[in-house]
């Protein structure tokens, strides 16, 4: 068992935080109502650009105003104080951008609603009355707007009614049921929850929809609104949480899987509200401690440029933003250091640290909403995905980076330049017909689970090329077009430490078709003398055909990961064999490969690792 690191004290959190918010500041309009970093116009405009500022850093500023209960914090409550003031006066030259003029202030809405709740005794309570009324007819027209997205955009408009009900302006209890209703039909097995109705599980999860229901419980007068449900919200977090730690690497990484990605340390904030909420299955030292491993993971590697948060991961990246992300944007990161509304005399400040899963040791864990076969190996978390891909049953788009490939790490990013998106490589399975690969979005889960020390995952899915359209949209979703089915495959994942042995079986394929596996991607790597395997700074990423015969090549691609310019992917070829089970074995590792092999013997694979140890494990079965 390893030690882990000593975490920050809270003095620490608070000087991170400080920096953040003097970062930004000091990019304020002359009214305070705006901040705007500098960087690229986003894709809504300088004027949501603003907004976006002045509300992502009003969330942190909050927190900090709650948890020194207004001590010592004056010049945060009068910065924002004045912004909004500014905000809200239709004459000021930077004035909110309201909600009816754009769909993006019904986000930082909540924000701003949330922490005039939260900070209420220091902020909205000393507002002149004009100012106030001006913030009830700002948020107004939220009420009985239903254009809101299904997704977690539910909790904006349920955020914002809550405080206007509390401050005498108008609300609807119709929306409110609405909106309760719809965040509990996107709840799925073991307290996970999808982002809408399509399998969208990603960092969403724990930020936004598990967030939320803690934090407007909360609010003044939510208690008359919840309906006694806040146990089972707080239930769900709790099954939720015990799997979400398993994902967090040794390092502090959170798995690199989903969109908005330029949120970075916002993956901390689950763990805080598990302790704001006091979850009963994990203690407030463990849930401190995987905060702090997140968020000092991103210090530790540079992320405040001059003191702002760029759109980016460690770096600057912009390729890792959705196409209207501006310079304000990447401030949601706040979420992650929500642990500073807890004063310094919570508990949770003396807590003793407890070490992640991955610091601990190797682990496997199987996640049956999503379809993760999860494993630890060399402290890197990596997920077999057998049951996400942003996608609708069914629907035959083409594989979403982000979300469609078969495996995703705390190490390792996709591919995300053009052809990433056009093109599975790196982490997939593709059928090449006519010189064009397959893609496996609306793959059928078949299941997952643990075998002793091993997780397995299933699944199969009609192989299919698309002819994209002209117009696209990325928000995460695969690209649409045309489709056409080639084949159906059906994939395997036994996964145990740094090793995945990857069975496929490929049926009703049409002569000449060729197999393409993908491994790990890796940046700056050298290539091993048989093509098989990339190294990089001490991690190495190999792929091996087990008992058939395979080209060996490595892939290069400029520009398609927020790693570094040159990323590196080790990939086999073969022709196909039709209704033939055949195993590779993808390794990612921080030591050198070792081998494992597989024995297939009627339905049953039989895998013997590296150290001897074997797991033998029930092929699917295709009808």
């Amino acid at each position: 068992m390893s030690t882990a690191p000593a975490d920050w004290t809270r003095a620490d959190w608070a000087a991170f935080a400080d920096r953040v918010l003097s970062g930004a500041m000091a990019f304020a309009s002359p009214g305070r109502g705006r901040i705007t970093p500098p960087g690229a116009e986003g894709g809504y405009g300088r004027d949501i650009d603003g907004l976006e500022g002045f509300a992502r850093t009003f969330l942190l500023a909050g927190f900090r105003i709650a948890g020194e209960r207004g001590v010592g914090v004056d010049h945060l409550i009068e910065f924002f104080s004045d912004g909004i003031r500014t905000g809200v006066d239709p004459e000021a030259p930077d004035r909110w951008v309201r909600l009816e003029e754009h769909a993006q202030a019904k986000v930082e809405a909540a924000s701003l609603a949330l922490i005039l709740d939260m900070t209420r005794p220091w902020i909205w309570d000393r507002l002149d009355a004009l100012t106030q009324e001006r913030v009830i007819g700002y948020l107004a027209p939220a009420v009985g707007d239903d254009t809101y997205p299904r997704t977690n955009w539910l909790w904006f408009r349920l955020v914002v009614q809550t405080f206007l009900r509390s401050v005498g302006g108008p609300w609807s209890p119709a929306d409110v049921e609405a909106d309760l209703a719809l965040h509990d039909s996107f709840g799925r097995e073991g307290g996970w929850m999808s982002d809408g109705d399509e399998r969208s599980y990603d960092h969403y999860v724990g930020w936004a929809l598990h967030l939320y229901p803690v934090l407007w419980a909360r609010m003044t007068g939510a208690s008359e609104l919840a309906g006694g449900r806040t146990e089972n919200d707080v239930a769900a977090l709790d099954r939720y949480l015990q799997d979400a730690i398993h994902l967090v690497g040794a390092d502090g990484s959170p798995l690199i899987q989903g969109r908005s990605l330029i949120y970075r340390f916002a993956a901390a904030a689950p763990f805080w509200i598990g302790a704001i909420a006091e979850v009963p299955s994990l203690s407030a030292g463990a849930l401190r401690h995987a905060a702090n491993r997140i968020v000092s993971h991103f210090d530790d590697h540079g992320v405040l440029d001059d003191d702002l948060l760029t759109i980016g991961w460690h770096h600057e990246w912009r390729p890792l933003a959705q196409s209207y992300s501006g310079p304000g944007s990447p401030y949601w990161a706040s979420k992650g250091l929500i642990g500073l509304a807890l004063p310094a005399d919570h508990p949770v400040w003396q807590a003793p640290s407890e070490p992640l899963p991955a610091e601990r040791g190797d682990f496997a864990r199987a996640i049956a909403a999503p379809g993760w076969a999860v494993t630890s190996g060399d402290g890197i978390v990596r997920i077999a995905n057998h049951g996400t891909d942003h996608a609708t049953a069914g629907s035959l788009v083409a594989d979403s980076p982000l979300y469609a490939r078969l495996g995703y790490s705390t190490a390792t990013s996709p591919l995300l330049d053009e052809r990433g998106w056009r093109e599975p490589l790196e982490q997939s399975v593709a059928l090449i017909a006519d010189g064009t690969a397959t893609h496996r979005a609306a793959m059928e889960l078949i299941g997952v689970g643990t075998i002793g020390d091993a997780a397995v995952g299933s699944s199969t899915w009609r192989a299919h090329t698309i002819a994209f359209g002209d117009d696209q949209v990325r928000h995460g979703s695969g690209l649409v077009g045309d489709a056409t089915v080639v084949a159906q495959v059906t994939a395997c994942s036994i996964a145990r430490g740094a090793h995945e042995i990857r069975l496929v079986r490929v049926d009703g394929a049409p002569d000449g078709t060729r197999i393409r596996w993908g491994g790990w991607p890796i940046v700056g790597a050298t290539v091993a003398a048989d093509g098989s395997a990339v190294t990089s700074a001490g991690l190495t990423s190999r792929i091996r055909p087990l008992g058939f015969d395979a080209e060996s090549r490595v892939e290069h691609r400029t520009d398609a990961s927020p790693f570094g310019p040159d990323a590196a992917v080790p990939v086999l070829e073969a022709p196909v064999s039709d209704a033939r089970w055949l195993a590779v074995d993808i390794v990612l590792t921080t030591g050198s490969p070792a081998d494992a092999r597989v024995d297939i013997d009627g339905e049953a694979a039989t895998v013997t690792w590296p150290d001897g140890a074997t797991t033998t494990v029930p092929l699917p079965r295709i009808p």
